[in-house]
């Protein structure tokens, strides 16, 4: 049998009448993927699991608080009215609780906090099960606003931890957001369920825990903890250029998510299944999912500011899906066929635009920053929760489908509108840490 030469790494033989080549050359090891490569950095995967476990909740406080104050008052608009005075709580509070973590570390001040929130969900849950006063109910849920930004704090981490690294940071602020979309995905379905099969507070409670847990394990892990900045010596993030315009986007995009919680849960009551709503506003998170860990494993090409706008527009453009599949069909299962659709453009519009934020937020309070762009969520989605709740009072669950078309709306053109009318000064990096070119 012929042997392979020096040099050869092929042997050939024959086997009947067939010629047989066998290469023996050495092949080179594959390349590990973005995420691989994010998740090699000691430390990430520890911290990531405690912030999803604290996460989950967040995705069933709101759906949670529907059912469980509908139910037993017979009101979506009390509902509605309830969640935004929690989440409008929330932006006034959020802000103060970030920079104290800033300031003092995440471990020092998240802990507390969250265990002051948890308290006010308790409190909500006791208020409805006994009968308690309206007005009780607003109280108890406005003190859940102690909550800390569990994504905020876990993107400072990936900021700290890849500082001057601008490609995997986009990768890991898509990874962030796509496990924001899991735990709404998840969530929805969750509190749906164990609202639904034991007692209405169920969902509530479980959340109370879940959250409790996840935040203790996460602040745990400090050997990833960013290093607390007692007097940063930048400007407040809220007075740093390009903040401002990008929360204004923020509160128009932020009426889209809350809105479209409402209207969903009343729609799907309407059509007899509200045990289905979880799982129907599920697969809006799921098709935005699904197109973050996509948007988080490509390079996008062009500006920040550019891919914003695109993102937007197609946001405005899918959101009409939803409206189009109550309005003509008024199937519960094409709703969720549209909203699957739908969602596919929310993550990248969020992973954008989280970017962005991180770029104008000045050294020592990203998580300050951050916290203020999700304050901006916060105060459209109770906005859009109490418009959706209105008009599905007051008019149809259907007609509450127009409402997260028109927040689209406005958060492109408010995009466009800045964009156009910008200085160059206005959209430009505040903290140079964000900017610098990855190494090869």
């Amino acid at each position: 049998m012929p042997q392979p030469t020096s040099g050869d790494t092929r042997l050939f033989t024959v086997t009947a009448d067939t010629l047989v080549a066998v290469d023996f050359t050495p092949r080179a090891p594959r390349e590990p993927g973005p995420y691989r490569r994010l998740f090699a950095v000691p430390g990430t995967r520890a911290f990531t699991a405690g912030n999803l476990l604290a996460r989950l909740p967040m995705g069933m406080f709101g759906v949670s608080a529907i059912v469980m104050i509908a139910g037993s008052r017979g009101s979506y608009a009390l509902a509605g009215a309830v969640t935004a005075t929690g989440l409008a709580a929330t932006a006034v509070v959020a802000p103060w609780t970030a920079r104290l973590v800033d300031r003092h570390g995440q471990a020092r001040i998240a802990l507390p906090a969250t265990l002051i929130a948890v308290l006010g969900s308790l409190a909500l849950v006791l208020c409805v099960r006994y009968g308690a006063p309206d007005w009780t109910l607003f109280a108890a849920y406005a003190a859940t606003a102690t909550t800390p930004n569990t994504g905020g704090m876990s993107r400072a981490r990936w900021a700290h931890l890849l500082k001057g690294r601008p490609d995997a940071l986009h990768t890991a602020n898509s990874f962030e957001q796509a496990a924001d979309e899991l735990c709404f995905m998840l969530g929805p379905v969750l509190a749906a369920v164990l609202c639904g099969t034991f007692f209405p507070e169920a969902g509530t409670l479980t959340g109370a825990v879940l959250l409790l847990t996840g935040v203790a394990l996460f602040t745990a892990q400090r050997s990833t903890e960013p290093p607390a900045v007692r007097r940063a010596p930048g400007r407040a993030p809220l007075r740093a250029p390009g903040v401002r315009p990008l929360l204004l986007v923020c509160l128009a995009t932020g009426g889209v998510f809350g809105s479209m919680e409402v209207v969903t849960i009343a729609f799907a009551d309407a059509q007899g299944h509200r045990t289905a709503a979880g799982a129907v506003l599920a697969l809006q998170a799921a098709g935005s999912c699904a197109a973050g860990l996509l948007y988080g494993a490509v390079r996008p090409a062009g500006s920040a500011w550019s891919r914003l706008l695109w993102c937007l527009a197609a946001m405005a453009a899918l959101m009409t899906l939803p409206l189009l599949a109550a309005a003509v069909t008024g199937s519960l299962l094409v709703l969720a066929g549209a909203l699957l659709v739908a969602g596919m453009a929310t993550a990248p519009t969020m992973v954008t635009t989280m970017t962005l934020v991180q770029r104008h937020t000045p050294e020592g309070r990203l998580n300050e920053g951050m916290t203020l762009a999700v304050t901006g969520l916060l105060g459209g989605i109770a906005c859009g929760s109490a418009a959706g709740g209105w008009i599905v009072e007051h008019v149809s669950a259907t007609a509450g489908y127009g409402v997260p078309v028109a927040a689209a709306l406005t958060a492109f053109t408010v995009a466009v509108v800045l964009f156009s009318f910008g200085s160059s000064s206005s959209f430009g990096s505040s903290n140079p840490s964000m900017d610098r070119r990855p190494h090869r």
